[in-house]
């Protein structure tokens, strides 16, 4: 791979932080040089007591670690991963104040990292979690590891254990499709009917790329699936290429069988994933794999919090399941998942500026995910808060640009400053694909 930049934060979208020596440093035998090739760690590469390792497809892999009494852990040796974090028992609001830091070894050089802390209220996520966890961090591939942790007013919660995520080669695509191509932009007159309100459809439907008819019976079913919406043609823009989950190697079996869906998608939230900007798109499902694996297997939740995500080439990669046109209630933007869609741009865009070719995406993407619905992209949403942790007390409505960034729903900088200004540019982009 060719992530060979500073490891940053990801996936909870927020940026990369400054990072600050702490005042007391827990593990003296390693220097706090990114030179430490030297430094003094485990060589044992079997598990310690009471870790647990769950598989994903293509060798792929999440290893918890258990923090003992809240302890950090010395530097030791691991089987390799790309992607780690740390979760605990509880509500996420049980290390309020507590610092978590962490640093790897790189596999290729044997060097250490700086110490990176990681985020630990991040507001990626479902309204209601069903336990705390960091947000993630992307290492590159690493083989050593050592956390410092210092917990809050609170003490340490119950449970702490650190996360290794190996993104592994994933799951073979077989017959299944792996992009959806693009469609031709609409034809034709433009009818000027309302769009459908009714509820969405509910139940199982098969995996692989969207539904486009009704879907077959089988292990895994009960029944036809839901089908791609009827097109609503006012504001309707054609849909762009996108990869499917097959294409970037989702591990079907992680993710729950069923789906949830939300009501008519009003709004688009754009996010940034926090990580290095300058990796080679082809390294891009990797990224995507191991978001997908910490969300499923260390934070719980039911599948990716996103519904779709964007590299820096402008590929589209599907997201949560449930077929790509369908309203599927996402874990993107706390307090306000229903009857949206979020999207994320893989990458730190806080002073790097997002590629001509991603924001394109951008644009497209939500210029045809709105127009299913006969939404605008230029123009005015409201939403009801559906959570106090949010930016706004749950219960407040909320009028929103029908594209807007994480940050005007929640106290953060994502999607970073230099993509956050190009929103504006993004909705014009997007309104003029639509047809008027």
């Amino acid at each position: 791979m060719r992530l060979s930049l500073p490891a940053v934060l990801l996936a909870g979208c927020t940026a990369a932080l400054l990072l600050q020596p702490l005042a007391s440093v827990t593990f003296a035998s390693v220097t706090s040089t990114a030179t430490a090739s030297t430094a003094t760690a485990s060589t044992a590469t079997a598990d310690p007591p009471g870790a647990r390792r769950r598989t994903a497809a293509g060798d792929g892999s999440t290893t918890s670690l258990p923090l003992t009494a809240g302890n950090g852990l010395a530097p030791r040796t691991t089987r390799p991963f790309e992607l780690l974090g740390v979760d605990w028992d509880g509500p996420a609001a049980a290390m309020d104040g507590a610092v978590v830091r962490v640093r790897t070894r790189d596999a290729a050089t044997g060097r250490w990292s700086e110490w990176h802390t990681l985020e630990t209220d991040a507001e990626d996520g479902p309204d209601r979690a069903p336990h705390g966890a960091t947000a993630p961090l992307w290492t590159g591939r690493s083989d050593g590891v050592a956390v410092e942790l210092r917990p809050g007013p609170s003490g340490a919660p119950p449970g702490l254990r650190l996360e290794l995520v190996d993104p592994g080669g994933g799951a073979a695509a077989g017959p299944s499709v792996r992009t959806l191509p693009a469609d031709p932009a609409p034809t034709g007159p433009t009818p000027t009917g309302p769009a459908p309100t009714g509820p969405a459809p509910t139940g199982p439907v098969p995996t692989g790329p969207a539904p486009t008819g009704p879907a077959p019976t089988g292990p895994g079913t009960t029944g036809p699936g839901p089908v791609d919406p009827a097109p609503v043609v006012v504001h309707q823009a054609p849909r762009p290429a996108i990869v499917t989950r097959a294409g970037w190697g989702a591990d079907e079996s992680l993710r729950e069988k069923t789906f949830e869906y939300t009501g008519p998608v009003r709004e688009v939230f754009v996010h940034h994933t926090a990580t290095a900007t300058g990796y080679a798109c082809s390294d891009a499902p990797r990224v995507v794999r191991a978001i997908y694996q910490y969300h499923v297997q260390t934070n719980g939740w039911r599948d990716i919090g996103y519904n779709f995500l964007v590299d820096r080439c402008g590929t589209i990669y599907e997201g949560r399941a449930g077929g790509v046109g369908q309203p599927v209630h996402g874990a993107h933007t706390l307090g306000f998942n229903t009857d949206s869609s979020g999207v994320a741009a893989i990458g730190t865009y806080v002073k790097d500026a997002p590629p001509q070719a991603m924001l394109d995406a951008l644009a497209a993407l939500a210029a045809w995910k709105l127009g299913l619905t006969g939404r605008p992209a230029d123009g005015r949403t409201r939403l009801t808060s559906g959570s106090d942790a949010s930016r706004y007390p749950k219960g407040t409505v909320v009028d929103f640009d029908a594209v807007s960034g994480h940050r005007d729903a929640f106290r953060t900088e994502c999607p970073g400053a230099a993509l956050y200004a190009r929103l504006p540019d993004l909705r014009t982009a997007a309104a003029r694909r639509q047809p008027r």
